[in-house]
């Protein structure tokens, strides 16, 4: 007998210096340096020219190949001789035996073990290495195999036989144990111990593969009635969709159309409610497609969509509307479709039923359709989820479902009494104690007037006015009795307008052009004294100029200058003293226009007109001291008022003096100064423009030297750029 082994150092050790070396993953007394990689050092390329014979990365490779050195392969051995083969057989299996003292646990070391033995045709070993690594690892079902396989490869039927009973035995819930067992008895023809592997193995419950291959196997011997009362079991056990209409299918196959029916309806009575009862109903209702019975079929759609929840319901919806298209007429293809997205709303509206955005889309839906009863019915349904707080951010959109509620039934039902229930009820529920929605209150007064019913209006806007002011309402209110001509009631309106809100303009400021209007010189004037006496307003700067205008137009000079005084007691800002200046120079030029230009001619237009531009000067006199005086900190709206007299001036022609505002002009300055930062350690700089007044100059000895240095230093610039 002739074998094969390793010579040389596999076989005799090799060099024993290597040893540790080669065993250590540490390289033995090898340090790091002597196993480290040195690359060479990258050299500068000077020469870059392309050399005149080119090297290809193919022509490379080829070179390395044909010089790299043949592999060492180890010396064949013959082995001729029986005791030289009892020592190699010997020596093997001492390693392998030390190789299972060191990883016992391994069954790929056991298994290779076994292989050898087998190879040697010395099948006892074999089969007691593989009993002595069961009692090591009896729980790996891969062993199981193997060995199991061993005893078949070599035609050992009985001993396979023993090692499959003891497998499935400790391991019933391997599925493979079972189905290599079950594989071997058919190759052997033992059906009838095939059938009892499978009955021992259903004893144990499997799932729904093991139960299958039962029935192929059944079926694969034309035991059809065996099969049909395997598939009798099988859905007991795992009574699921998946399982029925396997079950159905089967019977179907066979031509059995009432069994297979009555194994739907089986199902549609006990998994009615299941989470894949989606599944069964449309298998169920293609059932009755193959078989012709369309009502049939529609009826099982329709109770599906009864049944099964809408979030699950998609595939059966899509099925259901195929269904229509093929075999219903036009109303059936839109009810399927209505139908669709009015459960998807409905699911929807039934996780979250305080989702307004999903009413709102549902409402829609229903409209589109056009039944009234179905429209009413959910907007109920939608009006009646309330938020919870009562806060204004969470009724914002609630109140639009009242508000398309009314006007659907205004407009698209034609129902006047529904519609005033419909208001009322809203405002009824509004908490306007904490808030209220002008809009409402609003829209069913206009509801009212154009039911031509003015006193109800008027009612609705006077509780509005007595449990929730606000300005909308008044002003809404004040609007349609102004334009039904009842003056005394915008008075009243008004008056309680201002009641409500005394610091609001608006309100102050329509009253009396309500007045001026009604030409009510006194009344209004009197409104205006009123609004300016209030101790605080919104914008008292637009009622002030208002009222100004409002003295001007009456051609009441005098009074107008009387409220520049008052108004420059209480305020010094720099546009009041522009106004109050502009107001002089150009009072009276009005009425005297309007006289005919023949009137310019005379001497008393040019006293008049002198007399206007020293009032105007005045005014900025008085403003200029003001700020040099009261407000010197305030260099800017200086400078402004200077630049406006400046151009007053010279819009005043001949009678203006530019030179009185020119030797009062000041000197632009750039300068810097320090910002202070937030930790206060380094010190920041800005520059800003400031305003050096000839009168500062006169008065502050010093600023003359800076004034001095300040022209030397645009002296010396000049002569550099020279």
């Amino acid at each position: 007998m002739a074998l094969t082994t390793r010579g040389g150092a596999g076989a005799g050790g090799g060099d024993p210096a290597k040893a540790p070396s080669a065993s250590d993953p540490s390289l033995g007394f090898l340090t790091k340096r002597d196993t480290e990689v040195k690359l060479p050092r990258a050299t500068r390329v000077k020469n870059k020219t392309p050399a005149p014979i080119q090297i290809t990365a193919e022509q490379i490779l080829r070179e390395a190949r044909e010089r790299q050195e043949p592999e060492i392969r180890p010396p064949k051995q013959k082995i001729t001789d029986p005791h030289e083969l009892s020592d190699y057989r010997l020596r093997k299996r001492k390693e392998f035996e030390d190789v299972i003292r060191r990883v016992r646990w391994s069954v790929s070391a056991w298994v290779k073990y076994a292989r050898w033995e087998e190879q040697q045709r010395d099948f006892a070993r074999a089969r007691s290495v593989y009993e002595r690594a069961l009692d090591v690892a009896h729980r790996d079902h891969t062993l199981w195999l193997k060995y199991a396989e061993f005893e078949m490869r070599n035609r050992f039927v009985n001993h396979a036989r023993n090692i499959w009973d003891r497998a499935v035995s400790l391991l019933p819930r391997v599925d493979q144990l079972w189905y290599k067992y079950i594989h071997m008895e058919e190759l052997l023809g033992a059906v009838a111990n095939a059938r009892q592997v499978f009955e021992r193995w259903m004893s144990w419950r499997p799932d729904t593969a093991g139960w299958n291959s039962y029935i192929k196997f059944e079926l694969r011997y034309g035991e059809v009635e065996r099969a049909r009362a395997i598939y009798e079991r099988f859905v007991a056990e795992h009574p699921r969709p998946d399982t029925f209409i396997r079950y159905a299918k089967f019977e179907m196959k066979r031509g059995e159309v009432e069994r297979a029916r009555r194994v739907y309806e089986r199902a549609a009575d006990l998994l009615a409610d299941d989470e894949d009862a989606e599944v069964l109903f449309v298998a169920f209702a293609e059932f009755e497609e193959r078989c012709r019975e369309v009502e049939r079929a529609r009826a099982i759609y329709k109770y599906a969509l009864d049944r099964v929840p809408k979030g699950r319901a998609e595939e059966l919806y899509r099925k259901f509307l195929a269904f229509e298209k093929q075999f219903g007429d036009r109303e059936g293809i839109e009810d399927a479709i209505v139908g669709k997205r009015r459960f998807q709303y409905e699911d929807e509206v039934r996780k979250n039923p305080l989702n307004y955005d999903s009413w709102f889309d549902y409402i829609r839906l229903e409209e589109s359709v056009g039944n009234k009863d179905r429209i009413r019915e959910v907007y109920e349904r939608a009006i009646a989820n309330v938020p919870p707080a009562e806060e204004k951010r969470y009724w914002q959109r609630y109140i639009y479902l009242w508000i398309n509620y009314a006007l659907y039934e205004e407009l698209d039902a034609q129902d006047i009494e529904q519609t005033r229930e419909v208001y009322k009820e809203c405002l009824r529920l509004i908490p306007h104690k904490k808030f209220t929605f002008a809009k409402m209150w609003l829209m069913a007064a206009q509801f009212e007037i154009r039911q031509r019913n003015l006193k109800a209006a008027r009612q609705i806007l006077g509780n509005a006015i007595g449990m929730a002011p606000k300005g909308k309402i008044f002003k809404k209110y004040i609007e349609i009795e102004l334009y039904l001509g009842n003056f005394d009631r915008c008075r009243t309106l008004y008056e309680k307008y201002i009641e409500w809100s005394p610091a609001n303009c608006y309100a102050w400021r329509k009253y009396a052009e309500l007045e001026k209007n009604l030409s009510e010189t006194d009344r209004a004037r009197s409104i205006y004294e009123l609004a300016i006496a209030q101790p605080a307003l919104d914008t008292p700067e637009v009622l002030w100029k208002e009222y100004l205008q409002f003295e001007i137009d009456e051609n009441e000079f005098e009074r107008t200058r009387q409220l520049y005084e008052r108004l420059l007691d209480r305020t010094k800002h720099l546009k009041v003293w522009i106004s109050y200046a502009e107001f002089e120079a150009s009072a009276g030029l009005g009425s005297e226009d309007s006289e005919g230009e023949e009137k310019k001619n005379e001497v008393g237009y040019q006293e008049q007109q002198m007399e206007r531009v020293q009032k105007c000067r005045a005014i900025f006199e008085r403003a200029f001291d003001y700020f040099r005086t009261s407000a010197p900190e305030l260099k800017e709206e200086r400078a402004m008022l200077l630049e406006e007299w400046l151009n007053k001036e010279v819009s005043f022609g001949d009678l203006g003096d530019v030179s009185l505002v020119q030797k009062k002009a000041p000197r632009k300055v750039k300068r810097k100064r320090p910002i202070p930062t937030e930790d206060g350690s380094n010190i920041v700089y800005e520059e800003y423009i400031d305003y050096i007044f000839p009168d500062e100059v006169a008065l502050a000895p010093n600023l003359k030297i800076l004034e001095a240095a300040y022209k030397w230093k645009k002296q010396k610039t000049g002569d550099d750029d020279e």
